[in-house]
């Protein structure tokens, strides 16, 4: 066996070596030649496995934009209806997918569009240097899976100064096929150092003539609508028998598309609770009365008041939802429950919130009481949520 002895790597036209190697056998590798430089905290996207899905599992009847299963994803929809189901019809290394099915059909008027999505707060996005004679590009690769073939747009739009640029890709099968797409670089308009929307990944499904009939914007350029999704020929509304699914979802600075990179559920779950937590959901599978999380006392007789520390630092000051049924939430003292159909949130800021409840029944003024969420009063998707998102 021979042996070759050198002291690095390089490439033909490069002007450093990939890989530098020391005299005691070790080797140095230079992985910045994408423009990211690091191997974790690579991807920019949250929940792009699908993992994480805190307000349901599934969706029937959408005909309106939100986010209603998977955290961190939504959708702008005014043409058909859908079902949105966490699936687990999915490539090899992933556990869940995003799907949606067409439950009835529709065809764009002109300026309708369904679009799937994700935004992304400008002060997440700084390495990019866009608006900068450094700026660079983005690389964007995710998996899809779906019956519907044909030319499909995505697109990415930056809301801080209203520009926006697009690529086609084609989906030729109905297996599951990972698709790479490198945007270009931007030397105009930087991204807010903010925790406000600056940018918004664009997948379009369907869109009216008005996005459809000018010249594709390949390259970075001020919003004409009529140039954003050029080529677009498929309609995933057209039949009940559509469904498209997609998971694996990243975006990455630079010129190349690196693997996947898989989170921990924790680290997932954290990343998406900055944005949406559920207190409380009933799942389902919920039997009996559920504990809160958290404990309170009584200001008065039928005034309660109970403290709420979120698990981590909230986007913004949350909003606050929560199912209004009778009986639905309880707060024992004295030996017996007091009753409340709803809570309401009070002296709430990105940390922590106080939430209050008028009883139904009294009790003495400075007792302490736990707090009850009484699943035998309410249903599946019934909860206790707080939402910051952008």
């Amino acid at each position: 066996m021979s042996t070759l002895k050198v002291g690095g790597i390089r490439g033909v036209s490069a002007s450093s070596d990939a890989i530098t190697v020391a005299n005691d056998g070790t080797c140095t590798a230079n992985i910045t030649s994408n423009g990211g430089g690091q191997l974790s905290n690579r991807n920019k996207i949250i929940n792009g496995a699908m993992a994480v899905h805190q307000r349901a599992s599934s969706v029937t009847g959408i005909t309106s934009s939100g986010i209603q299963t998977a955290d961190r994803w939504g959708y702008s929809v005014n043409v058909g209806t859908w079902t949105n189901t966490i699936s687990t019809d999915t490539p090899d290394g992933f556990a869940n997918s995003y799907k949606l099915d067409c439950t009835a059909t529709g065809t764009p008027a002109s300026n309708d569009i369904l679009i799937f999505y994700q935004v992304i707060e400008g002060q997440n996005l700084q390495d990019f240097a866009k608006g900068t004679s450094s700026a660079k590009q983005f690389a964007v690769s995710f998996n899809i899976k779906t019956n519907k073939t044909g030319t499909y747009i995505l697109e990415l739009y930056d809301a801080d100064n209203n520009r926006q640029v697009s690529q086609s890709y084609t989906v030729s099968n109905t297996n599951w096929n990972r698709y790479t797409i490198i945007f270009p670089a931007d030397t105009s308009g930087a991204f807010g150092n903010d925790n406000g929307a600056s940018l918004y990944l664009q997948w379009w499904l369907a869109a009216g003539t008005n996005f459809t009939t000018g010249t594709l914007n390949t390259s970075w350029g001020n919003v004409v609508s009529a140039n954003r999704v050029v080529g677009l020929n498929v309609n995933l509304a057209d039949n009940t028998s559509n469904e498209w699914l997609i998971t694996g979802v990243q975006l990455e600075v630079g010129s190349v598309a690196t693997d996947f990179e898989h989170r921990s559920f924790a680290q997932e779950l954290a990343l998406c609770q900055r944005y949406f937590y559920a207190l409380i959901r009933h799942d389902g599978s919920m039997t009996g009365a559920q504990s809160l999380g958290g404990t309170g006392s009584f200001y008065s007789p039928d005034n309660v008041y109970m403290s709420i520390n979120f698990p981590v630092t909230m986007r913004a000051t949350p909003t606050f939802s929560c199912v209004n049924k009778t009986n639905a939430f309880r707060f024992p003292s004295e030996g017996s429950s007091r009753h409340t159909p709803t809570l309401s949130m009070v002296h709430a800021h990105s940390n922590a919130c106080t939430l209050y409840a008028v009883t139904t029944t009294t009790t003495s003024a400075g007792n302490a009481a736990n707090s009850i969420f009484d699943a035998s009063n309410t249903t599946e998707g019934d909860g206790v949520f707080f939402s910051a998102e952008i």
